[in-house]
C-alpha cells in the first residue's frame, strides 16, 4: 500500500492521525547520527521525506520522536526512536516551527532562481536547505551590483503577495509547458509555480503566497565551478540572522563609542592607528634590542638574560649575539616566578640537544631544539634558574 502524501494536498498540515502499517527494527542503529531505532511505515503522512535538497520534517507520532523521513524504493519511512503496534491509529504532529521556516526559504529560493533565471538566463544546478541556511548554485556568474538587483525585485514580489499554486500537469502539458528543473523528469511532474514569476518542477512544501516568506536576504556569493554559489535567508531564519548581526553591530560600536552605521569607519580608524603603534613599537624594540646587545659582556662562561619587553624574535636576535660574545650559552627569559618563563637558549660550543634533557628537569621545563638553538618553558624562580647556570661552567 502506497503512503498518502498529505504534505502534497495541504502545506500547512500540522497534525494528522495515521495506521501504522509497519514496524522494524533498524538493522544498525549505531551507525545513524539521530537516536532512530525502529522504520515505520504509515497509510498516510505529513512529513516530508528529505528530498530536493531539503531536509526531512521532524516530529512526534504516537509517542515516538520522528527523527528522520526518508523515501526508499517508492516507500515513505518514518525513522522513530521507540517501537509502534502495526495496526493502530495514532496522532501525529509536525515540528511546524522547523517546517515552516523550511517552506519559507524554500519558497524565497524559488523566487531568487526564477528572477535570475528569466533576467540573466542563468540555471539553477544545485540546491541545499540545512539548519545553516540555504545555498543555490548557478551556472554562470552574477556581480554584486545584480545579485542585489535580485533580492530587491524579489522582495518586492513578497510584498505583493502574489500566489504560490502547485499543479500536477499531463505529460503532454509538461511538454509543452517552459519550466526550470535540475532531473529529467517523465512523469508525476510536480509544478510549483510563483504566479509572472518562476514555474518550477519541485516535490517539497511551500507557503501558498509570497507575503508568508516574510523577506528574502543575499548574505554573499562565491565563485564555484565555473558559476556563482549564493547563500541566502528567507523569512523567521533573515529575521535571526538579522538579529545577531544587529547585537554585533551594537556591540562593536558601543566599544568603539560611534553610530551603529559608522562603526565600518570606526574600525577602519582604529586599525591605521594600530598599525602606526605597531610600527612604532617595532622601532622601539629594535632600539631596545640595540642597548642590551651593547650591554652584553664578554665571558667564557654563561650569559643569562630575563627580558620581558622584546618579541621572541627580537629574543632570538639577542640571543644570537650573546652566543657571541660568551664561552657557554646565552640564555634569554621572558616570564615571572608565579606564572615560570619562556626560555631561548644558544650556544656556538654547547651541543644543546642532549643538553636541554639535563636542563628541563632540573627547572622542570619542556622543549629542545637544535644543537645551536633551544626554546621551551621551565616552571622555576629566576634565582633558581641564574644559580643552576652559574653552576653549568664546564658544559662541554
Amino acid at each position: 500500500m502506497q503512503t498518502e502524501k498529505l504534505y502534497d494536498q495541504n502545506a500547512y498540515l500540522r497534525s494528522f492521525t495515521a495506521t501504522v502499517l509497519s514496524c522494524e527494527p533498524i538493522a544498525d542503529p549505531k551507525k545513524r547520527a539521530d537516536d532512530a531505532a525502529y522504520a515505520v511505515t504509515l497509510d498516510r503522512t505529513a512529513f516530508f521525506p528529505e528530498g530536493g535538497g531539503q531536509t526531512a520534517d521532524t516530529g512526534n507520532l504516537g509517542n515516538a520522536v520522528v527523527c528522520d523521513v526518508q523515501e526508499i524504493n517508492g516507500e515513505i519511512v518514518h525513522f522513530v526512536d521507540v517501537p509502534l503496534p502495526v495496526g493502530e491509529e495514532l496522532a501525529a504532529e509536525l515540528n511546524w516551527e522547523i517546517r515552516f521556516r523550511k517552506m519559507q526559504n524554500h519558497t524565497g529560493e524559488h523566487l531568487i532562481s526564477g528572477i535570475v533565471h528569466k533576467q540573466f538566463g542563468l540555471d539553477n544546478v544545485g540546491f541545499h536547505l540545512g539548519t545553516d541556511g540555504v545555498t543555490v548554485d548557478f551556472n554562470g556568474v552574477l556581480s554584486a551590483s545584480e545579485l542585489e538587483f535580485v533580492e530587491y525585485i524579489a522582495n518586492r514580489v513578497v510584498g505583493l503577495n502574489v500566489p504560490v499554486t502547485v499543479s500536477y500537469p499531463s505529460a503532454e502539458d509538461c511538454a509543452a509547458m517552459d519550466y526550470r528543473s535540475k532531473l529529467d523528469l517523465k512523469e508525476n511532474i510536480r509544478i510549483v509555480t510563483i504566479e509572472g514569476w518562476d514555474v518550477c518542477a519541485c516535490c517539497a512544501p511551500h507557503v501558498t503566497n509570497t507575503g508568508a516568506v516574510g523577506g528574502i536576504k543575499i548574505l554573499s556569493a562565491e565563485n564555484w565551478k565555473g558559476g556563482i554559489r549564493v547563500r541566502m535567508l528567507c523569512g523567521l531564519d533573515a529575521r535571526d540572522d538579522y538579529q545577531k548581526r544587529l547585537a554585533q553591530t551594537v556591540r562593536i560600536s558601543n566599544l568603539l563609542s560611534c553610530k551603529q552605521l559608522e562603526t565600518a569607519d570606526a574600525v577602519e580608524r582604529l586599525m591605521k592607528q594600530s598599525q602606526s603603534e605597531r610600527e612604532e613599537t617595532a622601532k622601539l624594540r629594535r632600539a631596545l634590542l640595540d642597548s642590551k646587545i651593547a650591554a652584553l659582556l664578554e665571558t667564557d662562561g654563561n650569559l643569562v638574560v630575563f627580558e620581558d619587553l622584546l618579541d621572541p624574535n627580537n629574543l632570538r636576535h639577542l640571543v644570537n649575539a650573546g652566543v657571541e660574545r660568551c664561552g657557554g650559552v646565552c640564555a634569554a627569559f621572558q616570564g615571572n616566578d608565579k606564572d615560570g618563563y619562556r626560555y631561548i637558549i644558544g650556544s656556538k660550543n654547547i651541543r644543546l640537544r642532549a643538553w636541554a634533557k639535563e636542563f628541563n628537569g632540573a627547572l622542570n621545563g619542556r622543549g629542545g631544539g637544535s644543537e645551536e638553538m633551544i626554546q621551551g618553558t621551565v616552571n622555576a624562580k629566576a634565582e633558581d634558574i641564574c644559580a643552576y647556570l652559574a653552576d653549568q661552567v664546564n658544559l662541554q
